[in-house]
């Protein structure tokens, strides 16, 4: 288990937009990725009856939308024990096998990073 304080401050801008627009919106999970520019997207988890899409999911799919073309790194803020294999799969899509994929509990600390890999 790792500190978030051991992040640095970008990748803590990150961890802390993910566990707002979770609270915020009063969803399981929170995400925020972070592009080539520097700019940030965050999401909550979507559920409707025809669409369901994690948070981390509906990051990637707004950078994507607002044009971005590559990922630095990405937040889930979740009660999981690891980011899904598909929600690697979409930041790998965009940010390649080597971004950073980093894991928070609801309180904010960091409990994982792994690779998108």
């Amino acid at each position: 288990m790792s500190d978030s304080t051991e992040l640095g401050a970008e990748d803590r801008k990150i961890v802390t937009l993910a566990r707002s627009a979770r609270a915020r919106n009063g969803v399981p999970e929170g995400a925020a990725v972070r592009d080539e520019t520097g700019r940030t997207y965050v999401a909550g988890t979507v559920e409707l009856e025809s669409l369901r899409l994690s948070a981390l999911r509906t990051a990637v799919a707004m950078a994507v939308a607002s044009g971005a073309t590559s990922l630095e790194a990405a937040a889930v803020v979740s009660e999981a024990d690891e980011p899904s294999p598909e929600d690697r799969a979409a930041v790998r899509d965009l940010g390649g096998a080597g971004t950073p994929v980093l894991l928070a509990g609801p309180d904010g600390v960091l409990r994982l990073t792994v690779t998108a890999g």
